[in-house]
């Protein structure tokens, strides 16, 4: 599952292709900056007019130029019956492992203190974050590896690491060196109560989860999907699941980005994470997976209350869900 604005890139033909081979399919969501005359055989393209008439209510209230439009292709996937929705950017290379084998329960270390956890400090000695990753909890260590117990756990959403240029914020572009490659063969889980951002770049749900991916339309782009990721891994601790994060399988080759313009984006991240984690882990909620749907809608009325997400939000939400129960 990709988002696109621009022609078939180095990365997309790769996916493509093996994607043929293994039996995978394919989707692309183009936007309104999409060139015209897009092609890439053998995929699903969905571009405007062909979202419009996709049968889907969140097509025509979702708003243009937003990679919120990822939504629908998530959607598109859904009523064509996948079961594992990969999703990724134009500009990830996959490597070979990519296309390994996926399993949604995990045996890995497991990250039981709560709070805030730097995943990237099991995968380098580095001094790298994800993004979205509150600064000021950046001098606090992770628990060594050698003292996390191995278990088993439910893990219907992974995230992948990705080698040479990795899912970093701009302070990190700024001053930190880059290309960085992260130890392979590793992963971790993460408990109940242990947070860390995840992003879109490298990222598997499994069928259950699927609700979980909404990208929210009303809020910073280089935020939508990190809070969607806070929002994920809370309701993800009512179902008894936990986030497993693993060893890169992509290079990143990435796009032209204007660096403070990214900067500015994330301000609202950079002053809001920590408190977005405080205002869900306060929030109550029901478990069980009748109550996924209530609780997606119960944490953004919570975001909207908190003052970071607009209102407008809110009703796009009942709209996902709409479409997202008549299939």
């Amino acid at each position: 599952m990709v988002t696109t604005i621009h022609y078939p890139t180095r990365a997309l033909q790769d996916i493509q292709r093996q994607s043929k081979e293994l039996a995978a399919e394919l989707y692309l969501v183009g936007d309104r900056n999409s060139p015209a005359d897009f092609s890439l055989p053998g995929s699903h393209y969905l571009d405007l007019t062909a979202q419009a008439s996709s049968g889907f209510a969140f097509a025509a209230a979702c708003p243009t130029g937003h990679y919120a439009r990822k939504n629908i292709g998530y959607l598109a996937a859904m009523r064509d019956g996948a079961d594992i929705i990969i999703e990724t950017d134009d500009d990830n290379i996959p490597l070979e492992a990519f296309w390994q084998p996926r399993q949604r329960h995990q045996t890995a270390p497991l990250v039981t203190r709560r709070g805030w956890c730097n995943a990237y400090g099991y995968f380098t000695s580095a001094n790298i974050w994800p993004r979205g990753f509150p600064l000021d909890r950046l001098r606090e260590k992770v628990s060594p590896a050698q003292s996390l117990k191995t278990l088993t756990n439910d893990c219907p959403i992974q995230q992948g690491l990705v080698d040479e240029n990795p899912d970093v914020d701009a302070i990190y572009r700024l001053m930190l060196p880059l290309p960085i490659n992260f130890e392979q063969g590793r992963k971790v889980i993460l408990d109940q109560g242990v947070w860390c951002p995840f992003n879109s770049q490298n990222t598997t749900f499994w069928r259950e989860a699927f609700p979980l991916l909404y990208l929210p339309c009303h809020c910073s782009f280089r935020m939508t999907d990190i809070w969607r990721s806070f929002v994920a891994q809370r309701l993800a601790w009512e179902m008894g699941w936990r986030l497993q994060f693993h060893s890169s399988t992509m290079l990143h080759k990435r796009n032209e980005h204007e660096l403070m313009r990214d900067f500015a984006d994330e301000v609202p991240g950079y002053l809001q994470n920590a408190r977005i984690g405080r205002c869900l882990e306060d929030l109550p909620l029901r478990s069980g997976r009748n109550s996924i749907s209530d609780n997606l809608v119960k944490a953004y009325e919570a975001l909207v209350r908190l003052g970071v997400i607009a209102a407008e939000e809110l009703p796009l939400v009942r709209i996902w869900l709409d479409d997202f129960a008549k299939l």
